[in-house]
């Protein structure tokens, strides 16, 4: 594994409508990766996406509520404060992302991405600047109806915003322009799959595509200079997937480039699926146990020694040892955090 940067604090987000305690920060051992709990505050109400600006110095949080809004925390000492009032974006945000110098949300039930510019203290702008609005359906009959934003972020050159919609089975290329965030380029997935979440292979050539009515991961080819994503192949995070919906959850890459991990629900299971030459398929090398029960999240520590599961109906958050050979995470401890949906370090 390549060693990064040590994080000495983790921001976990959860659902306060079900009992979480909004967001919580925890001190990180870096050798071991253990967990601490130092603070709590429900000063937003179901904060279950969180991400950090680069400075370390702001975090930022969706409001996955019915009206919908995105939050700014400023970060100096153990427990985050509310900067300001939070913003309205769409319906139900489940994800943010930072790009050119906003905060974008993907906005699930109103099948939406929203720009919400940053000042220069790192505080958010009053109002969002602009609103993409997805179109399109898919054949799943109660869950891809209409659009379903479920994700954005920024592509590792920076250029292009990337959210994933699986409403409409498809990946939205976007940028802005004259008329703020515009669309660049609609990439089409396979129907009835229902793609979730997205990452990028650390050679910013390839991304993958986990989707959630179908527990399987796309490889995809990814052009930075053109903006072009391909989808290449597609293969089972499961050995054995069972009938009915199971419903993946998260994807994480590897920093050098050798494993993705996955999460899925359902079956309560991390998967470790093996990355070969860029014109092959990962390989499922293995499932383990995720610690808990319906592991909504999974993040890798900055060093890449460690992974861990927020695990939402169990209510903790679950850590494990990566071994550096094969991939393969190990239980190492847990803490913890009712309705647990997210983890980011700082």
């Amino acid at each position: 594994m390549v060693v990064g940067r040590q994080a000495g604090r983790a921001y976990i987000g959860s659902f306060t409508a079900a009992g979480g305690l909004g967001v919580l920060t925890a001190a990180v051992d870096a050798d071991t990766g253990a967990l601490t709990v130092l603070s709590t505050t429900d000063a937003v109400p179901d904060p279950s996406y969180l991400a950090l600006s680069p400075t370390g110095t702001t975090l930022y949080a969706v409001s996955e509520t019915a009206d919908g809004a995105v939050a700014a925390y400023h970060l100096d000492g153990d427990k985050p404060e509310l900067r300001g009032k939070p913003v309205p974006v769409g319906s139900a945000p489940t994800h943010l992302g930072l790009y050119d110098g906003h905060v974008l949300t993907a906005n699930y039930r109103s099948g939406s991405v929203t720009a919400v510019p940053l000042r220069e203290d790192g505080g958010l702008a009053a109002t969002p600047t602009s609103e993409l609005r997805h179109t399109g359906s898919g054949p799943h009959p109660q869950r891809q109806q209409g659009p379903h934003a479920h994700q954005v972020l920024a592509d590792p050159s920076g250029r292009w915003a990337v959210s994933v919609d699986l409403g409409t089975d498809s990946v939205r290329v976007c940028a802005f322009g004259d008329d703020g965030l515009t669309l660049h380029r609609e990439v089409a997935v396979r129907p009835g799959s229902g793609p979730r979440h997205l990452a990028f292979h650390p050679d910013g050539d390839r991304a993958y595509l986990l989707n959630e009515l179908t527990p399987t991961l796309t490889t995809c080819s990814w052009d930075a200079e053109t903006g072009a994503l391909k989808p290449l192949s597609e293969v089972s995070v499961l050995v054995d997937a069972p009938e009915g919906d199971v419903y993946p959850s998260e994807v994480v890459v590897a920093p050098d480039g050798r494993f993705v991990w996955t999460a899925t629900r359902g079956t309560d299971v991390i998967s470790v699926l093996a990355i070969g030459a860029p014109d092959e398929a990962p390989r499922l090398a293995a499932t383990v146990p995720c610690g808990g029960h319906w592991p909504r999240d999974l993040v890798l520590h900055p060093s890449g020694r460690h992974l861990y599961a927020a695990n939402e109906r169990s209510g903790d958050v679950t850590w494990f040892t990566v071994d550096p050979g094969t991939g393969i995470p190990r239980r190492a401890g847990s803490i913890d955090a009712p309705a647990a949906s997210c983890v980011v370090f700082g």
